[in-house]
């Protein structure tokens, strides 16, 4: 039976809620829990979303829920939207009207996915900002019988490796990004090159240099009528779009914490806000990387280990979150790591420790910057691992690069070996 009054009180239905109150537990077997949640379903291991339940036959459905309810007692209050918070009298309001009060809280909201103007007046449900596991479910139903023409739009790990599982199916899949080159905002160049000829060897179909800015539903059975701004048009049974997130931490930045433009909410080594009744986990937290410096990370690395941080720290332990979170992907049965910033305007270091011309071959590239024009010496922003099996040590190794400061570039090469 959901109560009035938490002693912690989660806001968010995510993997870092579901962390947090596991950490709780840790230290605190008896203390109340509330989790907030916007969706309407029990925390979900989010990466299979777009990963496993597309291209693993022994990962089933049933698995990707988290039981947190179960393992930790806490009381769901699921299909709740937190519209405003109260750190005076320390409450929150729900969209419903519902009010609900803590004696700690936590913001994990994460956000919502960013949409299109594509009309539906018949509400066919075939265009489909992908974010939740009603989302999954939804495109898994829309591509389980035919061969639907399937449009995913953005240019993101997620949209590609999700592009990727697509061609699991029998769909017809067609890729739409305003980049240049798949994934060239990240990769090395090469990489980036054999990798758009790996999907197009899978039958993708790459559309470009251009975004979608709008479209329509022609009719409850017609096709999905998508206009890019190239002002090229194209059509789709199912239209999937991964355009990032909006955070859901307005009520925050209302109530008085600090945030920062991107609507990230500063906390400070124990992911404690400016009140010190609230904490914030997961893709909302700025937080002060012991490595990398202040920043905001959404991927579920960071949102786990913050999450059973921020739990802790909320129960007593006292304890610093001291953690340098890695990401990763898998496409067509690779998968890469990566810890820090990856951006290919920086200068990168590549150390290929295979076959150039295979794009499955292990790479390690180091983003770096000079100290200064023609300088031998460099600071590592950031380290790829591609064709990285799970569970190495290479990650840890990327984080000793990334910690030692400025390193000579030559000594780069051989630093962190994939096997």
């Amino acid at each position: 039976m959901a109560k009035g009054h938490y002693d912690y009180l989660l806001l968010g239905g995510g993997m870092a809620s579901d962390a947090a109150a596991r950490g709780i537990r840790e230290v605190d077997p008896a203390g109340t829990i509330g989790i907030v949640g916007r969706e309407a379903t029990e925390p979900v291991t989010r990466p299979a979303l777009s990963k496993k339940l597309w291209t693993d036959p022994d990962f089933s459905f049933e698995q990707v829920w988290t039981g947190t309810a179960e393992d930790t007692g806490a009381d769901m209050l699921l299909g709740e939207t937190v519209v405003a918070l109260d750190t005076d009298r320390r409450t929150v309001r729900t969209a419903s009207g519902r009010e609900i009060g803590y004696v700690r809280a936590l913001v994990a909201t994460s956000g919502t996915p960013a949409s299109l103007d594509i009309h539906d007046s018949h509400a066919s449900g075939r265009v489909i900002p992908f974010r939740s596991v009603r989302d999954y479910e939804r495109l898994r139903g829309l591509t389980s019988h035919g061969s639907p023409h399937v449009v995913v739009v953005g240019g993101s790990y997620i949209v590609t490796e999700l592009a990727a599982g697509l061609t699991e199916t029998d769909a017809q899949v067609t890729l739409v990004f305003t980049q240049d080159t798949l994934l060239d905002q990240m990769l090395p160049a090469d990489l980036a090159g054999r990798v758009e000829l790996w999907f197009r060897t899978h039958g993708v179909e790459l559309v470009r240099g251009t975004g979608a800015t709008g479209g329509e539903v022609q009719g409850p059975d017609g096709p999905v009528r998508l206009t890019l701004s190239s002002g090229d048009q194209i059509e789709a049974d199912v239209v999937v779009l991964g355009l990032g997130i909006s955070l859901e931490t307005g009520f925050a930045a209302e109530a008085g914490l600090e945030t920062v433009d991107d609507g990230g909410i500063v906390v400070d080594a124990h992911l404690r806000s400016s009140d010190p009744a609230v904490w914030a986990a997961g893709d909302v937290a700025r937080y002060p990387d012991p490595v990398l410096g202040a920043r905001r990370v959404e991927h579920v690395d960071h949102a786990t280990s913050s999450g059973r941080s921020a739990g802790r720290d909320m129960a007593g332990a006292g304890e610093p979150y001291t953690h340098t979170p890695f990401y990763y992907s898998v496409l067509f049965g690779v998968r890469y790591e990566a810890v820090g910033t990856l951006e290919s305007s920086l200068e990168i270091v590549v150390d290929r420790q295979g076959p150039v011309d295979d794009p499955s071959a292990r790479v390690v590239a180091n983003y770096v910057e000079r100290e200064a024009d023609g300088a031998s010496t460099a600071r590592v922003h950031g380290v790829l691992l591609w064709g990285v099996e799970e569970g190495t040590d290479a990650t840890d190794a990327a984080r000793e690069v990334l910690a030692a400061g400025p390193v000579d570039v030559d000594t780069l090469p051989g630093r962190v070996r994939l096997g």
